[in-house]
């Protein structure tokens, strides 16, 4: 029965520590390749969005200056109307040839402003897309934040499955522990009990349940008297 209970305690020690190299070998494996995965994602967002923004900052800054420089335009036009009004008003008055010009010119002047506009307006409804492309990628990002999350809370329970195989390892070698001791502590009463017989301080015709030695020794440790282990 010992040699019998000894093989069976060693197999689960076997068992249990080729369980927990296991786990700890693929839990170790996952938690990398969540993270390698997770980082280049993550990196490969950054420079696209990056990428992005620059372009967008470039187009945003050319438009600005084309809006400056075609409110410079304006406004100049507007002066130089305004100073010129008293020559047009008299220029208005004279041989009616100039009219027909005057008028084609300003024709070409208002044709070219709306043309002008209409390139402006253009280009803002380009970058109002851009920005709509920019607002996906925000909730891209934010869907990337939420599972960096979800992969800590994998990474804290399978933490936790390790310590818990731990405390049910730190059991089973109490248990192992307690029977080993009991084990020594038979052995030891036997050879007490032979000696005994041997050097006639205890007549083979008694029982040994009657000896005082015997009534002592509570016997081995049952697994059913040891804790359950945590599951």
């Amino acid at each position: 029965m010992a040699i019998s209970h000894e093989t069976a305690m060693k197999e689960i020690r076997n068992v249990h520590t080729m369980t927990m190299a296991t786990l700890q070998k693929d839990h170790a494996v996952t938690v990398r390749d969540l993270r390698r995965a997770h980082e280049e994602q993550r990196k490969t967002l950054e420079e696209e969005f990056e990428k992005m923004r620059l372009s967008l900052q470039d187009q945003v800054d050319t438009l600005t200056f084309q809006n400056r420089t075609l409110r410079d335009r304006a406004k100049r036009f507007e002066e130089a109307l305004r100073k010129s009004a008293d020559e047009q008003i008299e220029d208005a008055l004279a041989p009616y040839q100039h009219i027909q010009e005057d008028l084609k010119s300003l024709k070409e002047i208002l044709e070219m402003k709306n043309q002008q506009i209409h390139e402006q307006e253009k280009k803002i409804s380009e970058l109002e897309k851009m920005a709509q492309k920019n607002v996906l990628l925000e909730e891209r990002v934010q869907v990337l934040q939420q599972q960096n999350e979800d992969l800590k809370a994998r990474i804290d329970a399978n933490l936790s499955l390790s310590r818990q195989l731990s405390e049910e390892n730190a059991n089973l070698q109490e248990y192992v522990e307690k029977e080993t001791n009991e084990k020594k502590r038979l052995s030891r009463n036997n050879e007490e009990l032979l000696w005994r017989l041997q050097t006639g301080e205890l007549s083979p015709r008694m029982s040994p349940c009657s000896s005082p030695l015997h009534r002592a020794s509570p016997g081995p440790a049952s697994p059913s008297r040891l804790q359950p282990f945590p599951h």
